[in-house]
């Protein structure tokens, strides 16, 4: 499912009231929301569905495939998500 499909489904969970842009932006709403709750506190958990999490990747060093030289990784951020009990139950 992409992001159109999506944004039709909570519009048609909405009702037919509700146009096609404002299921959009209540969509980018939560994603934004969402986004700022990792930036402030570095884990977002919903309820029955799951948690959002921010880890740290250590520096390391790879081998670029290609030439086979060794390469320095820089340390990075990533975001991490747990699904939660009710989303696992869904999905079996």
């Amino acid at each position: 499912m992409n992001k159109a499909e999506l944004v039709n489904v909570v519009q048609k969970h909405l009702g037919n009231e509700t146009s096609k842009a404002a299921a959009e932006r209540s969509l980018d709403a939560v994603i934004d929301a969402i986004k700022a709750g990792l930036k402030k506190d570095h884990s977002v958990q919903l309820v029955g569905f799951g948690s959002f999490k921010v880890t740290s990747r250590k520096a390391r060093t790879g081998i670029n495939p290609k030439t086979k030289e060794k390469i320095k990784i820089k340390a990075s951020k990533s975001v991490r998500f747990s699904a939660g009990k009710d989303l696992k139950a869904k999905v079996k």
